[in-house]
């Protein structure tokens, strides 16, 4: 009786492992020669946005600005365009004020034109294209320490 039961579980492991390897080949993309169509598609692609945690983005809802420890971030972001050459959207930087220390400081929010621009090649992808600079217009209040527009180089 064991020997029956073991001969069974056996065949059953079989079966699975030959039905995963089916399903695992049908459902792989037909192949291509090495880096025809992929690469085609990714140099043609309109420029990425890298975030704290190097990921490539497109259009994201949110983003940090301050990735050390947070305290300015874009949200609520509304894209008008994303192109080859640049990006813009509108939303709100949320900047905490840090009074009287960041720790125990209030975030406040301020309406913000978001504009995305330099496409570059992305060092950690080479064919791919990000975007190497940011800048922030405050077209109404703006944190105190800020003009009325700001630039910055996007990390790689």
């Amino acid at each position: 009786m064991r020997g029956h039961t073991t001969r069974t579980a056996a065949l059953l492991c079989a079966a699975l492992g030959l039905t995963a390897a089916i399903g695992t080949a049908s459902a792989a993309p037909p192949a291509s020669p090495p880096g025809t169509e992929r690469t085609a598609t990714r140099q043609t692609a309109a420029p990425v946005l890298v975030d704290c945690f190097w990921r490539p983005e497109v259009r994201p809802d949110e983003f940090i600005l301050a990735c050390g420890d947070g305290n300015s971030r874009l949200t609520s972001l509304k894209w008008d365009h994303w192109r080859a050459d640049s990006a813009r959207a509108t939303g709100i930087n949320l900047v905490n004020d840090c009074k009287p220390y960041c720790a125990v400081g209030t975030f406040r929010s301020y309406q913000v034109v978001v504009r995305l621009d330099e496409p570059q090649a992305w060092e950690k992808d080479p064919q791919v294209q990000r975007y190497g600079r940011i800048s922030l217009e405050y077209p109404a209040e703006r944190p105190e320490q800020f003009e009325k527009v700001e630039s910055y180089p996007l990390w790689d």
